[in-house]
């Protein structure tokens, strides 16, 4: 795998169920620095007081959605970069569309297998890595 194992995760979802399995799959790839969060403010609180290296976010949320959360990170130098990586139970044509224009990394639908996530996040890494040459 091309993904540094020591970096630092943030996961971002209202459902603690849904954390508990994102983080169970990211122990299981060997990443143990991780973050969780359950609103994209917070998440943005997080981003702005800590080196986040990957963010993995739900869509659906109370208050601020994952896609504005992708937004704002996205029109912030600080973060343009940053790989993020949207989980969603929306797999809505126009929903996809929508993210990849808000240049999200990586799409995962709900539900999804660890290597599924995995592949996800070599992507993630690989565009990121691309973006910079």
């Amino acid at each position: 795998m091309s993904f540094d194992r020591n970096m630092t995760v943030l996961v971002v979802d209202d459902s603690a169920v849904m954390r508990r399995i994102i983080i169970r799959h990211l122990l299981g790839m060997g990443i143990s620095s991780v973050c969780e969060v359950n609103s994209a403010e917070k998440a943005l609180a997080v981003l702005g007081r800590q080196k986040i290296d990957l963010v993995l976010s739900d869509w659906c949320m109370p208050g601020m959605q994952g896609i504005d959360l992708l937004r704002r990170l996205r029109a912030d130098a600080a973060t343009k970069d940053l790989p993020f990586i949207m989980i969603s139970a929306e797999a809505q044509p126009h929903l996809l569309l929508e993210a990849i224009q808000a240049k999200v990394s990586e799409y995962v639908v709900k539900p999804f297998t660890r290597p599924i996530l995995e592949e996800s996040i070599e992507r993630a890494f690989r565009l990121s890595n691309f973006a910079r040459l």
